[in-house]
């Protein structure tokens, strides 16, 4: 038995002597350390990135153009759709715009091609056969959601934010139907930032509030009654109860190792299979390297304070025209798609600033599949916190690849083997699901079990654990 392997288990039973975590019936990322008391050293953590697929839409209309950008994707019941910012600029001299900037709305019913519908509400160079949604204030970096608070009226079933720091902060909107816009105040809800990047606000049904997040400049403040912005592009969050009277703004965090980094979109969103998540696909902005960009991952359970990865999520090379200036954002949203099951399809901005209009092409994570713990040819395991559940059996998503294995024991409070659900009792797994049932001989559930404090050990071998519920 290896070494790291004896000293785990060693600790076990002094692991199970804190506190319990109750996660009832729900779905855990292992994309933090929330839930784990102990790992070997085997077991490492990987930053996954999704697959690139095809384009699915080109701001190719003459109000549209290679500038286009801060795109919005959700679902909204048997569609998806996408609010943009329209805009262009001459290639050779980028500070040169060919146009006003304006807010558009596309759509799509499969989520693999996006259309533009002849809405017929604003003018464009004589006509109204266009699809832009909204001129004039808050269009360079308006982002609109549909509001699932329960409490939210028939006209503010959707709200959106926007505006810049020289129009005095950001604004609130709302809108019956997604498509007609009003703003709920002609001032300013939040004044304590730099704006000029995609902001976004939703409701977070988890904890009952409205989030915002904006971007800011880390050191920045006010002097001599002007706000100066300095170091650092960095995240601020505020909340409110209402949407529009907004707490002070709290500055997101991260673990003190990680690296002061320049950060530009954030596209956090609490994630839909685990609402109590919040993940994000914060855009790494290098001014000193061609002003070159690149979105990476991560995640919080209190959105405040959050867990950042290093590694880009869609690196330039995924597949072509994103290694210039600004082009290679996120977009904020994610949807499953009803012919791609077990798959989550994001999209991500090329050629901006380009010689061609602009583009969003769709890019496919594995459900859940942002970050996983990871073994190779080496036995790894991990031990968890005590924890308080609910269900009858234990689900895992996970791949165990060839030659590989996972097993799992339950674990009771004096740090041992539950009998009947010990490791050598466990039927190992192999193969890939995102919602295997965890096996013992002779135990067809977990009913036997149901009220106790349990840990779980898992002990893997050439595999990817990405989450774990009890069901």
């Amino acid at each position: 038995m290896k070494l790291a392997t004896i000293l785990l288990q060693a600790a076990m039973p002094g692991l199970l002597s804190a506190a319990p975590i109750n996660i009832g019936s729900r779905l855990e990322l292992f994309a933090d350390d929330h839930l784990i008391g102990k790992r070997s050293s085997a077991v490492t953590r990987h930053v996954h990135q999704p697959e690139a697929k095809d384009v699915v839409f080109s701001a190719d209309a003459p109000w549209e153009g290679n500038t286009s950008g801060y795109y919005t994707v959700f679902r909204d019941g048997d569609r998806i759709r996408m609010i943009y910012r329209g805009w262009a600029h001459e290639h050779s001299k980028r500070i040169r715009a060919r146009h006003p900037e304006v807010t558009c709305l596309a759509e799509s019913r499969d989520g693999l091609y996006f259309t533009k519908p002849d809405l017929g509400l604003f003018e464009w160079n004589g006509s109204k056969q266009n699809n832009i949604i909204l001129k004039g204030a808050a269009t360079h970096n308006f982002a609109a959601f549909k509001d699932n608070n329960p409490k939210a009226p028939p006209e503010a079933r959707y709200k959106g934010i926007g505006g810049e720091k020289r129009a005095g902060g950001l604004f609130v909107f709302q809108s019956p139907d997604g498509i007609h816009w009003n703003k709920i105040s002609e001032q300013p809800v939040i004044t304590d930032g730099a704006f000029d990047s995609q902001n976004i606000a939703f409701w977070d049904a988890e904890a009952g509030i409205y989030r915002a997040y904006y971007r800011i400049f880390s050191g920045g403040g006010t002097d001599g009654g002007q706000w100066k912005p300095k170091g650092f592009r960095a995240i601020r969050t505020a909340v409110s109860d209402d949407f529009v009277n907004w707490k002070p703004g709290v500055d997101v965090t991260y673990p003190k190792e990680t690296p002061e980094q320049h950060l530009y979109t954030n596209a956090i969103q609490p994630y839909e299979r685990a609402p109590h998540l919040l993940i994000g696909f914060p855009t790494r902005y290098l001014p000193d390297d061609g002003q070159r960009v690149e979105p990476i991952f991560m995640v919080s359970r209190n959105g405040i304070h959050f867990r950042r990865y290093d590694e880009p999520v869609i690196p330039e090379s995924a597949p072509v025209d994103r290694a210039g200036n600004r082009s290679n954002y996120m977009t904020w949203g994610m949807v499953r798609l009803p012919n791609e099951p077990g798959k989550i399809s994001v999209y991500a901005t090329e050629a901006y600033y380009g010689l061609e209009p602009g583009r969003v092409r769709r890019f496919v994570y594995r459900t859940d599949g942002f970050v996983s713990l990871r073994t190779k040819s080496a036995v790894g395991e991990i031990v968890t916190k005590p924890l308080k559940w609910r269900g009858q059996k234990l689900v895992l998503n996970a791949i165990a690849h060839q030659g590989g294995s996972i097993r799992a024991e339950l674990l009771g409070e004096n740090g041992q083997p539950l009998p009947g659900f010990a490791l050598s009792d466990a039927i190992p797994f192999s193969g890939d699901s995102i919602a295997v049932t965890i096996q013992w001989r002779n135990r067809k559930n977990l009913a036997s079990v149901q009220d106790q404090t349990l840990g779980v050990r898992i002990v893997m071998k050439n595999a990817d654990l990405f989450a774990m519920q009890f069901r």
